[in-house]
């Protein structure tokens, strides 16, 4: 009897100790672990503690059976830190997996009894294929409309339309088809490649949650087992989940109300994916019995971030219905600050001298992140940060696991773990940094700045993420290391790499940094130009909501009068308004640098050819790609003769190599070579050269272009 009663004492410890640490709110989502509940969780509430907690809490108080409870997430690297949270609760057998793979689990295991055979492949990407299918149906097969048809086709799975219906569908949901084409041309593409994928004996990704929904809708004895097997449910982000996502989960849950759904309706940001947020606003009509517990403390950002965030969504009322303000728990910061500019490149020189100032103040730069509306704006950030030494990484993963020293140090990883005796965490944590330091991984970071340094942040992040799974794993060997890079570029998650981050705000969803750089705000970007009904609108709302809300302490906001520097005029984005004292009082600091006096040399068409400039590069020196360059040998030569002189003279000074850039890049050599400035207002109009390389360069260079050179200039 003596060791019953202290069995029970002790889970009644560990219960209470789970509970230990939580705000009052999070609190009473741990402890509601009976029926259904839903928790409407503003952003930096600590949503995954407290679900994490309720779990750990209902397994230790035994409501729970962690062998029969199945957690939910949209994304793996989600599920990975839910995963790694449970395990520091030392709550062992929960199931944590994204939809996609739960999913699959289950298909793989009803395929042979239900349809018979090995399950067909799952392709890992489907451009390939419905390359080919635009292509058949005479369609253009560029890289680009072959992404947008992608996204189209993901979209019609999700809504659950076959390519029959899809142009009324899209109609309906004033979807805009890619590169100009018809509804119809879209779903002709859309069927040619599903025969191609069939005719292959190849599935999809979303296949699988659509075959999954068919086998189990059919057979009801496969479903009674998949029931049987799982009883609890959690379901992370939940304002993200699709109709067949829903169709899934409801199979899943039967008539059983033992479910728990946390989300947020102000951070919906994938409705043109399929995501539908009247699940989650509609819970308590589906369960009039749940429980609704609001997160709103937000110990994330600052309160003036927070003003900031609730600004941007108040004039929009309704994405503000049913939910309650946020509550700011952190000591009061800067003022965020609405900054215009001259032009992008200004735009771009002057956030990264902001940057420069942060790390000088001591901020890590992988504390800090520029998020974009759409990846091509960060060229010219890009640009500006090689420029300036400061190392940074492209958050999307498959540019990291891409690069050189990455792909090196993984395939050295895979040949160890082929003959790797290590059996526990310690031995695996030792033998990983023995193999990448083959590839160029050292103890201490090197000093150089550049590509040096980037290629050992790469390296660094393996042996973090290497750590991070022996942190979980006490017997993890070499070969679960490389199985978990494998996962992770696979599923494009990328580590953490100690540099600024630069994101799409998609892409930066469920990310935090002290300080964050939201640019490039103006009509047209921000919102979309194609954004046109309320409902658009209201989500291009909530995505900048999104961005806000992930700086900790510095919120800086931009936009330029023009895309080139003396282009055609712009206006900020609508969404400013209410900071910038438009409508209601302002929320965010907002200053006006003075536009330069400098007339502009880089134009917004060839100026060979005429025809309009679309990248970066071709915007910076003035041509477009398919035109011939038009500066003169002698004058690249001279130059590139002058770089080589000055990186030399910097390599002594330091002590140490220096890479080129450093002092002027290629592009900038190219634009110096073909605009031929003549005095320092022409000269800062090149990109590249900011005011602390005008003021060292710029009278060396003006005085080595005056010098004559083999072609006639035009004056």
């Amino acid at each position: 009897m003596a060791d019953i009663t202290d069995s029970i004492a002790g889970e009644i410890d560990c219960a209470e100790t789970l509970l230990r640490g939580l705000d009052p709110q999070q609190r009473e989502v741990a402890e509601t672990v009976a029926g259904a509940v839903v928790v409407l969780a503003g952003a930096g509430t600590g949503k995954t503690r407290a679900i994490t907690h309720r779990i750990g809490y209902a397994v230790a108080t035994g409501v729970h059976d962690p062998r029969r409870s199945l957690a939910l997430t949209f994304t793996s690297r989600a599920a990975g830190e839910m995963t790694r949270r449970l395990a520091q609760l030392d709550v062992d057998g929960v199931r944590v997996r994204t939809f996609h793979a739960a999913a699959l689990r289950q298909l793989k295991w009803a395929w042979p009894q239900a349809i018979g055979g090995p399950m067909q492949e799952v392709i890992p990407s489907k451009y390939g294929l419905i390359g080919s299918a635009a292509a058949a149906s005479r369609v253009s097969s560029e890289k680009a409309v072959v992404r947008d048809l992608a996204g189209e086709i993901e979209w019609a799975k999700a809504m659950q339309v076959v390519p029959a219906d899809y142009p009324e569908w899209a109609a309906k949901y004033a979807r805009r088809a890619p590169a100009g084409l018809e509804f119809e041309q879209v779903a002709a593409v859309y069927l040619a490649y599903e025969h191609a994928k069939r005719n292959a004996g190849q599935i999809d990704f979303e296949d699988v949650l659509l075959l999954t929904i068919g086998v189990l809708d059919e057979r009801r004895d496969l479903l009674a087992q998949v029931r049987e097997q799982f009883r609890h449910f959690t379901v992370d982000e939940y304002q993200d989940v699709s109709g067949v996502q829903q169709r899934l989960l409801d199979l899943w849950l039967g008539d059983r109300d033992d479910i728990c759904v946390v989300g947020d309706v102000a951070q919906t940001i994938y409705s043109f994916a399929g995501a539908d947020p009247a699940y989650l606003s509609d819970f308590g009509r589906r369960f009039p019995d749940a429980t609704t517990v609001h997160l709103t403390r937000c110990y994330r950002c600052t309160p003036q971030i927070v003003d900031t965030a609730e600004a941007l969504l108040r004039s929009n009322h309704s994405d503000v219905t049913g939910r309650s303000r946020l509550e700011s728990q952190q000591p009061a910061g800067p003022k965020p600050k609405v900054t215009e500019y001259s032009d992008e490149p200004a735009e771009a020189a002057g956030v990264v001298r902001e940057i420069s100032a942060l790390i000088d103040s001591g901020v890590a730069p992988g504390d800090i992140a520029i998020l974009v509306r759409i990846n091509a704006a960060t060229e010219p950030f890009e640009s500006c940060l090689a420029d300036a030494g400061i190392a940074y990484s492209m958050r999307g993963g498959r540019r990291f696991f891409d690069r050189p020293e990455v792909r090196k140090g993984v395939s050295l990883l895979r040949g160890s773990a082929l003959s790797s005796s290590s059996t526990s965490a310690a031995d695996t944590r030792s033998a990983v940094r023995g193999v990448l330091a083959a590839a160029g991984w050292t103890q201490t970071p090197p000093s150089d700045v550049g590509a040096t340094r980037a290629q050992w942040e790469s390296l660094a992040a393996l042996v973090a993420l290497c750590d991070e799974v022996c942190a979980t794993n006490s017997q993890a060997t070499l070969a679960d290391v490389v199985a978990e890079i494998v996962r992770r570029d696979e599923a494009q998650d990328a580590p953490s790499v100690n540099g600024v981050t630069l994101a799409s705000l998609h892409a930066a969803k469920g990310m935090e940094w002290k300080a964050v750089f939201l640019v490039g705000l103006v009509e047209g970007i921000v919102p979309m130009t194609y954004a046109s009904t309320p409902e658009q609108i209201a989500e291009e709302r909530r995505l900048l909501y999104v961005g806000a809300t992930r700086a900790k302490t510095v919120l800086g906001m931009s936009w330029s009068l023009s895309r080139t520097q003396g282009g055609r005029s712009r206006r900020p984005s609508r969404f400013l308004d209410p900071l910038l004292g438009k409508t209601g009082d302002s929320a965010a600091g907002s200053s006006r640098p003075a536009t330069s006096r400098r007339k502009s040399r880089k134009p917004a068409e060839c100026r060979a050819c005429g025809k309009s400039l679309v990248t970066g590069s071709e915007r910076t020196i003035g041509r477009c790609n398919t035109c011939p360059a038009t500066a003169d040998d002698v004058v690249l030569e001279r130059l590139r003769e002058w770089r080589r002189e000055e990186v030399a003279s910097l390599s002594a000074q330091k002590g140490k190599p220096v890479p080129a850039y450093l002092v002027v890049t290629d592009a900038t050599v190219q634009a110096l070579a073909e605009g031929m400035p003549t005095d320092l207002d022409e000269l800062a109009a090149i990109p590249g050269l900011g005011p602390a390389k005008l003021e060292r360069y710029g009278p060396s260079l003006l005085a080595l272009l005056e010098k004559p050179v083999g072609r006639i200039r035009s004056v």
